[in-house]
């Protein structure tokens, strides 16, 4: 709790993964990653409840294995590929008696996110009185550099302009995946991260990294063995 403002934190881990499979329960230094996450939130001042929506056995126990709570099992139509994740958050709330004034999603490809990450996000939002606040990462590329093929012609995204110096465009950023806040009365209402007026909370490259394909895994597992992460 925060503030007076109760906590509910939302770990969804489908069992089905093509890019690295079995990822959410897969060693990683020597512990499953979900249990990254596991850990990090639970070491939350502010969290009131931390559960795991899986339509997995495997990834239940583990969750559970490690102190994660797991009050339901996720149906299978929700654990598809072209299941989207408003679909998984509505049914974990509807599964929930007790009632709780903000959601926070925390996906578990996101290991190097750190308890600090999600304590501070919770003030962040709590203190500025915002609805819906994201992660998100500096981005590398400038969209005015990103193209588009049609008929094997590039097309820019931002449509033909005088491109400026890379370090004179304005900063760019992109959504990573690692934190997802918003007042639950709210989400209900608009069932959508992507609103006007969304919030932001920064968070450096290393610390955004998504384990999505086996070269992001051999990254983290690369960073680990140089100490950077333990």
């Amino acid at each position: 709790m925060y503030k007076g403002k109760k906590i509910l934190a939302l770990i969804p881990a489908r069992g089905g993964s093509k890019g690295i499979p079995g990822k959410n329960i897969k060693s990683l230094a020597g512990k499953p990653l979900i249990s990254w996450t596991i850990d990090a939130a639970k070491q939350s001042d502010y969290i009131d409840h931390l559960i795991v929506s899986s339509d997995d056995d495997n990834i239940i126990n583990t969750a559970m294995e490690y102190g994660c709570d797991a009050p339901f099992k996720r149906p299978k139509h929700l654990a598809q590929d072209s299941s989207a994740s408003m679909d998984v958050v509505m049914h974990a709330l509807g599964q929930i008696e007790e009632t709780y004034d903000y959601l926070l999603l925390l996906q578990p490809t996101s290991p190097f996110r750190t308890t600090s990450h999600i304590d501070r996000i919770i003030e962040h939002t709590i203190d500025t009185e915002t609805k819906v606040v994201v992660s998100v990462t500096q981005s590398k590329k400038h969209p005015a550099f990103m193209y588009t093929l049609e008929e094997n012609k590039l097309c820019p995204v931002l449509g033909h302009q005088k491109q400026k110096r890379r370090q004179d465009m304005p900063q760019v950023y992109e959504h990573n995946g690692a934190l997802y806040l918003a007042d639950i009365s709210y989400l209900k209402e608009v069932k959508s991260y992507n609103v006007d007026g969304v919030g932001a909370f920064l968070i450096d490259p290393l610390h955004s990294i998504d384990l999505d394909e086996p070269l992001d895994w051999d990254f983290a597992e690369f960073l680990i063995d140089k100490g950077v992460f333990h």
